[in-house]
């Protein structure tokens, strides 16, 4: 009994076995299986009669040498106008190789209806790999309605179904003062060759931060509306509203150098297009232009208001902080407000800290670090330096902070908590109540008192006085000429003081310089993008001051639109919108300029602010006579 039982337990270990070797090589097998993949898709699964239209049969997964015996299917109720076409591509990524090989079709159809492409086939290591079917629907063609427009014997409507731009924001109903991201990508079926801007979006009613993206163009394989493109992000742009309404984005246009066969016996351009050789073509140039975005701006709720709410919009957080609480008579103490998170950290106003009496404060230091990924996020720091100037136990307020977070839909207020400060007379100190005096009338005070002499006198008499001595007018009149002169150079500060706008008109050839100076050091060290982005903001930030338009309002056509109406030459608006542009392609094809094109381009912006600076006093010196 005991060896029978033991039998049955050996053989039905053997046969658990067994089916576990075969379970495990059945997984091998699926596994390996999986790996290659066959599949059949087209550019489009609607088209019109007699519209063409490519079918693509990729294989990948494997070493593309071992495929063969390609087995295309019979297209019934189709007609053959191209292929078959072989394609190979290869890619490492984590160094392993990755191949693929494509065979394509150019297909249209007389017949309207549906039809179905059945599957093709290929063999793969002595393995049969099949696509599986597709159904393509043919409907009446419409009508082309020609408006006459051509660009080298072509119609721009053709060119525009196969070259455009795509605005896609991530979303359209915000709170003022919350981003809004807005992608712009380029589509195309045709050859084209590096774009060039031909005119920015007016982004009117919102503060624009240009997002980080790569400074080459990589296009991908991408179906838009049923439709297989080549797909390439060219530019990103987080946009904050100042304000609420119905808030439109003008389109982005892109002048595109589009490369096409020329023309033979064909009407159709696309005939050929994909079997397309580099002789016998031509480059033709058109201009994309993107999409309008229609923004929906709700204001910012006007119930539960905080006291300390200054428009900071966003999810944030807040410190305050102070380097020592103990302090002697005359030590420095340095209090930091920071405020980090995820919003507008350029327009964010920190809180300004209330020092009690008996404290010198100086004027406060600040900073700030923003990454402008695909979210506009940072901090910005403020360090208040200070002096005790009276002993005793000081108490500073709690620093408070507010502000919107659009997730949540409420006024959030964030508070440290209260400083104390003991200031202590210290060693060798003296208690005086000097907070009504200055740094300088501290140095002093041990000097104002002078001892009487008693000894040693000198008295000798002197002559009649008869004439006051010219020493006497020079010292009496020249203190006089001294306080009317600072009393006319400190009107004329206040005055520019006072007029934020006129100083800025004042001081924006001097503010163009210095942004022109950390350019040429950017060209300097190499860096292409960072001297064009400075050379752009130079001649940008130069005409916003000079021209009174607001950063947030700023366009490009808004400042040529007041350049010509205060009467500069066109000429030079002409330099001024090339310098802008030739920056902004920079940032497209940063390989097609060399260091010859970029020092032009540095001494070009130098002369162009020197003229249209001698230009404008110009022309207000001229209004000022009339």
């Amino acid at each position: 009994m005991v060896r029978e039982a033991a039998d049955n337990f050996i053989m039905k270990l053997k046969i658990k076995n067994i089916v576990s070797v075969v379970l495990i090589g059945w997984l091998i097998g699926s596994v390996n299986l999986s790996a290659q993949e066959f599949k059949a898709s087209v550019d489009k699964t609607t088209v019109g009669q007699n519209e063409k239209f490519k079918v693509y049969f990729e294989f990948s997964g494997g070493d593309y040498n071992k495929v063969k015996n390609f087995r295309a299917p019979s297209f019934e109720g189709l007609k053959v106008l191209g292929g078959p076409n072989q394609s190979t591509s290869m890619q490492f990524i984590n160094g392993k190789m990755s191949a693929s090989v494509t065979y394509s079709y150019i297909l249209a159809s007389s017949k309207i209806g549906k039809f179905k492409i059945e599957p093709a086939s290929i063999y793969f290591e002595d393995k049969v790999l099949s696509s599986k079917p597709i159904t393509i629907e043919v409907t009446k063609a419409a009508g082309k309605i020609s408006n006459g427009n051509t660009t080298g014997g072509i119609s721009n409507e053709e060119l525009a179904k196969n070259v455009f731009i795509r605005a896609i924001p991530s979303k359209t109903n915000v709170y003022q003062g919350e981003q809004v991201t807005v992608t712009y990508k380029l589509y195309t079926k045709l050859n084209i060759s590096s774009p060039q801007i031909n005119k920015l979006p007016a982004n009117e009613g919102f503060w624009a931060e240009d997002l980080e993206t790569s400074n080459n163009i990589s296009f991908n394989i991408e179906m838009y509306n049923g439709e297989r493109f080549r797909a390439a992000e060219i530019k990103r742009v987080a946009l904050f509203p100042t304000k609420s309404g119905k808030l439109t984005v003008s389109p982005f246009e892109l002048k595109v150098p589009v490369i096409i066969k020329k023309r033979r016996s064909s009407r159709d351009i696309f005939d050929d297009f994909f079997n397309d050789s580099f002789f016998g073509s031509e480059t033709i140039e058109f201009v994309a232009t993107s999409n309008t975005i229609n923004i929906n701006v709700k204001a910012l709720p006007k119930t539960n208001v905080p006291a300390t709410f200054k428009g900071a919009v966003g999810e944030f957080d807040f410190s305050a902080t102070l380097d020592k609480a103990d302090v002697e008579l005359n030590e420095a103490i340095t209090f930091t407000v920071k405020v980090s998170g995820k919003g507008n950290i350029q327009l964010i106003s920190v809180p300004e800290v209330d020092l009690p009496n008996g404290f010198e404060k100086y004027d406060p230091k600040s900073s700030k670090n923003i990454s402008r990924k695909n979210i506009v996020s940072g901090n910005k720091t403020v360090e208040y330096l200070a002096i005790a100037r009276i002993p005793g136990v000081k108490e500073i307020p709690p620093v408070e902070f507010s502000y919107f977070d659009p997730s949540r839909k409420r006024y959030v207020t964030k508070r440290s908590s209260p400083f104390t400060i003991d200031v202590k007379k210290g060693a060798g100190g003296f208690e005086n109540n000097v907070s009504s005096f200055s740094k300088e009338d501290i140095k002093l005070l041990s000097e104002d008192i002078r001892f009487i002499k008693t000894s040693n006198f000198d008295l000798r008499k002197k002559g009649e006085f008869k004439v006051i001595a010219s020493w006497f007018w020079i010292f009496t009149i020249a203190p006089l000429l001294i306080l009317l002169v600072t009393l006319g150079v400190k009107k004329r500060q206040d005055k520019l003081t006072g007029n934020i706008q006129l100083s800025k008109y004042r001081k924006a050839e001097k503010a163009a310089r210095g942004k022109l100076k950390i350019a040429k050091k950017a060209y300097d060290a190499g860096d292409k993008p960072k001297f064009y982005e400075e050379t752009s903001k130079a001649v940008f930030g130069y005409l916003e001051d000079k021209l009174n338009i607001q950063k947030s309002e700023f366009t490009q056509e808004r400042a040529i639109s007041e350049l010509l109406n205060q009467g500069i030459a066109d000429e030079l608006v002409s330099r001024v919108k090339s310098i802008s542009e030739k920056c902004e392609f920079a940032r497209f094809a940063p390989k097609a300029e060399n260091s010859h094109a970029e020092k032009n381009m540095y001494d070009e912006a130098l002369s162009v602010i020197i003229e249209l600076e001698n230009s404008l006093i110009g022309t207000k010196k001229v209004k000022s006579k009339k």
